[in-house]
């Protein structure tokens, strides 16, 4: 009776969810450090590995940024783009060419203007032309006056409104503006941008083939072990996990090696860059990896890394079976 007491007051009970969930972290966190000792014990071949894997990621990383970069320059281009409205030679008053102007000024797709009188023009060309003296022999200036026209938007089909109405104007004889060649390099920089894509999609497949072989000879070396593991009843779960943290490492690795040669490079292009835009006049600075850059590079690095782990794993394993 009192051995039957005893039993009732101390039954065999289950680990509680919390305690089974905290055993359940302390081991992920056991085989994430245990996979990363295995990859130091093998320096050498570890670090090939992961800086295959890092230059594969670096060509794509480095593409995209430097398309960045001639982004950026066009942009400017685009926004310094001008319209020159040359005025009829018949209208050569200077109120007329400034009532002109004033009434270009309310037009809501105009930023601003410039105006160009004739014998600004005109001393412009002499001092340029080199043809000084030629020109003292003209009786009357032949050059019309300019009105410099700075378009308030950016977009290629606006400016072309702006230019139609431009044209139908009375006071104006030719418009000039020459959107043609930032159109054409629009569209190659969407070309390459295209291209920049594909590439990511062949080297992504690259990392994920060299991750799988890499795994391949680590399942092939461990085989005796793991159909120990299977003769004792582990599952295919527990005897994949390792597997796929050495993939993590890879990935990961290999995301920061990929981070660290794409940031050599931009260094050692900062200084003749800056140099170069010095000399044009501009305030342009290189694009470089920030941290959202950078997080995105090491979270594909890591995730490229575990898919190729896990591709490799589910076709090896189930191949090895406890003899």
């Amino acid at each position: 009776m009192k051995h039957s007491t005893h039993l009732q007051n101390n039954p065999r009970r289950k680990a509680k969810p919390s305690q089974q969930g905290h055993a359940w972290l302390l081991h992920h966190l056991y085989v994430l450090f245990s996979s990363l000792g295995r990859i130091a014990r093998t320096p050498l071949p570890s670090l090939m590995t992961a800086a295959v894997i890092g230059i594969a990621l670096a060509l794509p990383t480095g593409l995209y940024l430097l398309l960045e970069n001639v982004q950026q320059i066009s942009n400017d281009w685009e926004s310094v783009a001008q319209m020159s409205l040359f005025i009829k030679p018949e209208i050569n008053d200077d109120a007329k060419i400034n009532a002109f102007a004033k009434k270009l000024e309310q037009h809501p797709d105009i930023h601003g203007i410039r105006i160009i009188t004739p014998a600004q023009a005109l001393e412009e060309y002499r001092q340029l032309s080199g043809f000084g003296d030629a020109l003292k022999a003209l009786e009357e200036n032949p050059l019309p006056a300019v009105i410099v026209i700075q378009p308030a938007s950016s977009e290629v089909e606006a400016n072309q409104r702006l230019l139609k109405n431009l044209e139908q104007l009375p006071e104006v004889d030719i418009v000039q503006f020459d959107m043609l060649w930032l159109k054409r390099l629009f569209t190659i920089i969407t070309i390459i941008r295209r291209g920049v894509l594909i590439l990511a999609g062949l080297l992504s497949l690259a990392v994920l083939l060299v991750i799988g072989n890499t795994i391949r000879l680590a399942i092939y070396n461990r085989r005796d072990e793991i159909e120990i593991y299977k003769l004792v009843g582990a599952t295919d779960t527990f005897i994949r996990r390792p597997f796929l943290y050495i993939g993590f490492w890879y990935g990961l690795f290999g995301g920061l090696i990929a981070w660290v040669l794409v940031n050599i490079s931009l260094w050692l292009l900062k200084k003749p860059v800056k140099q170069l835009a010095i000399l044009y006049e501009s305030q342009f600075e290189l694009v470089t990896l920030d941290a959202l850059s950078s997080f995105i590079l090491l979270f594909c690095g890591a995730l490229l890394g575990l898919a190729g782990a896990w591709l490799a794993v589910g076709q090896h394993l189930k191949n090895i079976q406890p003899r």
